[in-house]
């Protein structure tokens, strides 16, 4: 337990490095137990819920290190423990479901827990239930796990995704990996993750075509048993993050390491918007596959679109990041009607703003009016249960006139690694309190 002291209104200056990505890490997590062999994997983020996952495999019997900075090495056992499964931790990640896509591949009958994360309204299993079925998984809903059966006769070599999910999709990638007959998925999802799932795919051998378009074709393999090691790249929304802030504060910040690719739409967004930047410096990321910008962010005068702001699966603005643009409106002249229509309860988070000195209406649990701009005042709130809600709370406290208290950050620290520390190197004036639970 946690939270946050800040002292708002600090001009915020020099610069930052974009992290590599929680949701990246989680899926090659999982997937590692595809490998009989050790995978190493470089940029490896320190996260609340990275360790929980690490919990998961450790249960299993999977073998961690750290040899160095920001390294990572993982070896699976010779037999997965699938009966000592750390339900505990399990339960607090939703992560834990792309692990059906690599056990179903060692047991034919196992125990998932059920799993938790943000709370964002309903959010069903189904879409996995009708992928995997098409390996000859069923999977049956239990108080506090999931059973699930694989009859591995069963194989339909064309799938078509119920909804473009990233984790639903990641979980269908680890099915087909070791499945020889090839396997179309349809609808799949091509975010930043999902990329960064079959970069690592093709390294353990598998081949993948289509990568970064919704139709996917995987030719899967026996086995692997390959040493390999695999770069994580930076985080789109961690960058949307410290863009979010500059143009909350009207700072001019340098934020380096932007995966470009995930976030064009958003930065058009922002400049239509009448926000001001500069691309310093093009390149790729260490994995060699992801391209990156230096972006210098300038003092603007924010206006509101005319038309909503709403998200789309890649190459769509990112669902991740559609949050960010909530403290953004709250200093854009206008109004502004921002569209949630993927979860039932995040943008009644939104509202919280108003505690800040913000002018937000919920039109209804998806639609949110913004007027601005408005000046943004102190307050004492606890985070709601849910990562991107928290921290845009965050980065509003940050442009708020007097001192803020943010209670309860966990939710935070499961997506951004030493989150208070970097933004002090900018010149925010903020301290994490460790409380005792």
């Amino acid at each position: 337990m946690s939270y946050y002291i800040i002292q708002g209104k600090s001009k915020l200056h020099g610069s930052v490095k974009v992290n590599s990505t929680k949701n990246s890490t989680l899926a090659l997590l999982c997937a590692s137990l595809l490998n009989r062999g050790q995978t190493e994997l470089f940029n490896f983020p320190d996260l609340e819920e990275n360790k929980r996952i690490i919990e998961v495999l450790s249960s299993l019997g999977v073998k961690f290190s750290r040899p160095g900075n920001r390294r990572l090495l993982i070896q699976p056992p010779k037999k997965l423990l699938i009966n000592k499964i750390d339900f505990k931790a399990a339960s607090k990640t939703r992560a834990v479901l792309m692990l059906l896509g690599s056990l179903i591949h060692f047991f034919p009958s196992f125990k998932l827990p059920k799993s938790s994360g943000c709370k964002l309204g309903s959010r069903t299993i189904t879409p996995y239930i009708f992928a995997l079925e098409n390996f000859g998984v069923t999977i049956k809903s239990k108080t506090g796990w999931f059973q699930v059966k694989r009859d591995p006769r069963i194989h339909n070599q064309e799938i078509i995704m119920y909804e473009s999910g990233d984790t639903a999709t990641a979980a269908v990638l680890m099915a087909a990996a070791l499945t020889r007959e090839p396997t179309v998925i349809k609808y799949a999802s091509a975010n930043y993750q999902i990329q960064e799932l079959c970069y690592y795919l093709q390294k353990l051998g598998v081949k993948i075509e289509g990568l970064g378009t919704t139709t996917l074709t995987v030719h899967g393999v026996k086995s692997i048993n390959k040493k390999v090691q695999y770069h994580l790249a930076e985080d789109p929304i961690e960058a949307m993050l410290f863009i979010s802030l500059a143009a909350l504060t009207n700072s001019s910040i340098t934020i380096k390491g932007c995966p470009i690719d995930f976030l064009e739409l958003e930065l058009l967004k922002l400049k239509k918007m009448g926000f001001n930047y500069q691309i310093l410096k093009k390149y790729f990321s260490n994995n060699g596959q992801t391209k990156l910008l230096d972006i210098k962010t300038l003092p603007s005068r924010l206006i509101a679109p005319k038309d909503k702001i709403s998200a789309q699966p890649y190459p769509g603005l990112n669902i991740d990041n559609l949050p960010f643009f909530v403290p953004i409106a709250t200093q854009a002249k206008g109004r502004t009607l921002i569209h949630d229509w993927v979860y039932e309860n995040r943008a009644i988070y939104y509202n919280e703003f108003n505690r800040l000195g913000a002018k937000v209406t919920l039109a209804d649990p998806h639609r949110v009016y913004i007027d601005g701009p408005t000046p943004l005042k102190a307050n004492e709130i606890v985070c709601p249960p849910s990562l991107r809600p928290s921290v845009i709370i965050l980065i509003a406290m940050l442009a708020a006139s007097g001192k803020s208290i943010l209670r309860n950050t966990y939710n935070i620290d499961r997506g951004y690694e030493n989150l208070h520390e970097r933004l002090k190197q900018l010149g925010a004036k903020i301290e994490r309190i460790a409380e005792k639970e």
